[in-house]
């Protein structure tokens, strides 16, 4: 509990201080284990997602539900496990977060 507490008053500080915190948002729900800005760990990196979703209008969408339910194929065998226990506003910032990398 004063873990949880501790985390969320630093997500706090970084939100009034203007610091980007989609990936502070990433990194506590564990999405940085497998995936990375610009280089693929297990998952692709977060820059190639944003670059084969580019210009594609139901990108957030598709993307949102991808990571709630998980799923594999797409980027090859490897399955990426759903997150259902995240919570849907995480889940929309970190895929907005991700969509903008360059």
């Amino acid at each position: 509990m004063k873990r949880l507490i501790a985390t969320s008053a630093a997500l706090g500080l970084l939100l009034a201080s203007g610091v980007q915190a989609d990936e502070k948002v990433a990194q506590a729900n564990g999405c940085m284990t497998c995936h990375q800005i610009d280089k693929k760990i297990l998952g692709p990196s977060f820059k190639d997602v944003a670059a084969k979703y580019k210009g594609d209008k139901a990108a957030e969408a598709t993307l949102v539900k991808k990571v709630k339910d998980g799923g594999k194929g797409v980027w090859g065998e490897m399955v990426m496990p759903p997150n259902a226990h995240v919570k849907d506003d995480d889940i929309k910032a970190v895929v907005k977060w991700i969509l903008t990398q360059k």
